[in-house]
Protein backbone atom coordinates (compact mmCIF):
# COMPACT_ATOMS: atom_id res chain seq x y z
CA UNK A 1 0.00 0.00 0.00
CA UNK A 2 1.39 3.70 -0.93
CA UNK A 3 1.69 6.69 1.68
CA UNK A 4 -0.75 8.27 0.12
CA UNK A 5 -3.25 5.18 0.85
CA UNK A 6 -2.12 4.45 4.14
CA UNK A 7 -2.64 7.93 5.10
CA UNK A 8 -6.16 8.17 3.28
CA UNK A 9 -7.05 4.94 5.05
CA UNK A 10 -6.00 6.12 8.55
CA UNK A 11 -7.67 9.76 8.39
CA UNK A 12 -10.94 8.07 7.33
CA UNK A 13 -10.38 5.25 10.09
CA UNK A 14 -10.07 8.42 12.29
CA UNK A 15 -13.12 9.84 10.80
CA UNK A 16 -14.78 6.47 11.84
CA UNK A 17 -13.85 6.29 15.57
CA UNK A 18 -14.66 10.00 16.31
CA UNK A 19 -18.34 9.17 14.61
CA UNK A 20 -19.52 6.40 16.56
CA UNK A 21 -17.54 7.51 20.09
CA UNK A 22 -21.44 9.39 20.78
CA UNK A 23 -22.89 6.32 19.90
CA UNK A 24 -21.03 3.31 21.38
CA UNK A 25 -19.22 3.74 24.42
CA UNK A 26 -19.94 2.11 28.18
CA UNK A 27 -19.40 5.00 31.14
CA UNK A 28 -17.79 3.31 33.91
CA UNK A 29 -16.74 5.29 36.57
CA UNK A 30 -14.19 7.87 35.52
CA UNK A 31 -13.74 5.87 32.18
CA UNK A 32 -15.32 5.71 29.01
CA UNK A 33 -15.18 2.21 27.38
CA UNK A 34 -14.73 2.35 23.66
CA UNK A 35 -14.89 -1.26 22.11
CA UNK A 36 -14.78 0.63 18.34
CA UNK A 37 -11.34 1.96 18.98
CA UNK A 38 -9.59 -1.58 19.89
CA UNK A 39 -11.75 -2.92 16.23
CA UNK A 40 -10.32 0.06 14.88
CA UNK A 41 -6.88 -0.88 16.52
CA UNK A 42 -6.79 -3.90 14.86
CA UNK A 43 -7.37 -3.15 11.83
CA UNK A 44 -4.94 -0.19 11.40
CA UNK A 45 -2.28 -2.32 13.29
CA UNK A 46 -2.41 -5.38 10.67
CA UNK A 47 -3.13 -2.76 7.17
CA UNK A 48 -1.04 -0.24 8.01
CA UNK A 49 1.35 -0.81 10.65
CA UNK A 50 2.69 0.59 13.89
CA UNK A 51 3.72 4.31 12.36
CA UNK A 52 -0.17 4.59 10.97
CA UNK A 53 -1.97 2.40 14.12
CA UNK A 54 -0.77 4.57 16.74
CA UNK A 55 -1.54 7.99 14.78
CA UNK A 56 -4.87 6.82 14.25
CA UNK A 57 -5.27 5.69 18.10
CA UNK A 58 -3.80 9.12 19.08
CA UNK A 59 -6.17 11.21 16.01
CA UNK A 60 -9.85 9.67 17.64
CA UNK A 61 -8.78 10.14 21.13
CA UNK A 62 -7.49 13.66 20.60
CA UNK A 63 -10.85 13.90 19.21
CA UNK A 64 -13.04 12.46 21.32
CA UNK A 65 -11.69 14.54 24.36
CA UNK A 66 -12.25 17.72 22.66
CA UNK A 67 -16.03 16.35 21.58
CA UNK A 68 -16.19 15.30 25.05
CA UNK A 69 -16.77 11.46 24.16
CA UNK A 70 -13.73 10.30 25.34
CA UNK A 71 -11.45 10.77 28.74
CA UNK A 72 -7.85 10.98 29.62
CA UNK A 73 -7.63 7.51 30.01
CA UNK A 74 -7.84 6.55 25.87
CA UNK A 75 -4.55 8.13 25.33
CA UNK A 76 -2.28 5.50 26.90
CA UNK A 77 -4.62 2.47 26.55
CA UNK A 78 -5.24 2.46 22.53
CA UNK A 79 -2.18 4.18 22.10
CA UNK A 80 0.27 1.04 23.33
CA UNK A 81 -2.73 -1.62 22.21
CA UNK A 82 -2.53 -0.09 18.77
CA UNK A 83 1.47 -0.59 18.57
CA UNK A 84 1.97 -3.67 20.61
CA UNK A 85 -0.78 -5.17 18.55
CA UNK A 86 0.74 -3.83 15.25
CA UNK A 87 4.26 -4.45 16.11
CA UNK A 88 3.82 -8.24 16.70
CA UNK A 89 1.60 -8.50 13.76
CA UNK A 90 5.12 -7.04 11.25
CA UNK A 91 7.40 -9.64 13.07
CA UNK A 92 5.03 -12.87 13.13
CA UNK A 93 2.35 -12.16 10.19
CA UNK A 94 -0.55 -13.67 12.23
CA UNK A 95 -3.87 -12.06 13.09
CA UNK A 96 -4.02 -13.82 16.40
CA UNK A 97 -1.20 -11.99 17.62
CA UNK A 98 -2.61 -8.35 16.50
CA UNK A 99 -5.44 -9.54 18.65
CA UNK A 100 -3.40 -10.60 21.51
CA UNK A 101 -1.09 -7.72 21.32
CA UNK A 102 -4.25 -5.52 21.04
CA UNK A 103 -5.40 -7.14 24.44
CA UNK A 104 -2.56 -7.08 26.53
CA UNK A 105 -1.31 -3.98 25.34
CA UNK A 106 -4.56 -2.06 26.19
CA UNK A 107 -6.11 -4.35 28.68
CA UNK A 108 -2.66 -4.47 30.78
CA UNK A 109 -0.12 -2.36 29.87
CA UNK A 110 -2.22 0.54 28.93
CA UNK A 111 -4.46 0.11 32.00
CA UNK A 112 -1.38 0.59 34.11
CA UNK A 113 -0.20 3.82 32.37
CA UNK A 114 -3.92 5.17 33.42
CA UNK A 115 -3.10 4.88 37.25
CA UNK A 116 -0.90 7.94 37.48
CA UNK A 117 -2.95 9.90 35.14
CA UNK A 118 -6.21 9.00 37.85
CA UNK A 119 -3.71 9.96 40.56
CA UNK A 120 -1.52 12.59 39.60
CA UNK A 121 -3.83 14.67 37.12
CA UNK A 122 -7.42 13.92 38.28
CA UNK A 123 -7.30 13.42 42.01
CA UNK A 124 -8.87 10.44 42.37
CA UNK A 125 -8.01 7.50 43.93
CA UNK A 126 -7.55 4.69 41.86
CA UNK A 127 -5.89 1.43 42.19
CA UNK A 128 -2.69 0.47 40.04
CA UNK A 129 -4.47 -2.77 38.85
CA UNK A 130 -8.21 -1.52 39.14
CA UNK A 131 -8.52 -0.23 35.70
CA UNK A 132 -7.45 -3.76 34.03
CA UNK A 133 -10.77 -5.70 33.99
CA UNK A 134 -12.22 -2.48 32.74
CA UNK A 135 -9.67 -2.08 29.76
CA UNK A 136 -9.58 -5.81 29.12
CA UNK A 137 -13.24 -6.34 28.79
CA UNK A 138 -12.90 -3.30 26.52
CA UNK A 139 -10.44 -3.94 24.11
CA UNK A 140 -11.08 -7.68 24.32
CA UNK A 141 -14.50 -7.18 22.64
CA UNK A 142 -13.17 -4.54 20.63
CA UNK A 143 -10.14 -6.71 19.26
CA UNK A 144 -12.33 -9.87 18.62
CA UNK A 145 -14.75 -8.21 16.28
CA UNK A 146 -11.57 -6.75 14.49
CA UNK A 147 -9.80 -10.38 14.30
CA UNK A 148 -13.21 -12.17 13.00
CA UNK A 149 -13.54 -9.20 9.86
CA UNK A 150 -9.86 -9.59 9.11
CA UNK A 151 -9.82 -13.42 9.13
CA UNK A 152 -13.08 -13.21 6.90
CA UNK A 153 -11.18 -10.83 4.51
CA UNK A 154 -7.99 -13.00 4.39
CA UNK A 155 -9.85 -16.49 4.14
CA UNK A 156 -12.23 -14.39 0.90
CA UNK A 157 -8.67 -12.65 -0.17
CA UNK A 158 -9.81 -9.07 -0.30
CA UNK A 159 -6.35 -8.62 0.89
CA UNK A 160 -2.97 -10.69 0.23
CA UNK A 161 0.04 -10.87 2.64
CA UNK A 162 3.55 -10.47 0.70
CA UNK A 163 6.69 -9.34 2.25
CA UNK A 164 5.89 -6.19 1.85
CA UNK A 165 2.59 -6.55 3.72
CA UNK A 166 -0.98 -6.32 2.68
CA UNK A 167 -1.96 -5.62 -0.64
CA UNK A 168 -5.19 -5.22 -2.48
CA UNK A 169 -5.90 -8.61 -3.96
CA UNK A 170 -8.99 -7.63 -5.78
Amino acid sequence: MKKTQKLTLTAMLIAIGTLTSNLLFIPIGVTKLFPVQHFLNVLSAVLLGPYYAVAQAFGVSLFRNIMGTGSLFAFPGSMVGALLASFLFLKTKKLSLAFTGEVIGTGIFGAMLSYPIATLFLGREATLFGFIPLFIFSSFAGALIGFIILAVFFKNRVFSLNANGIDNYK
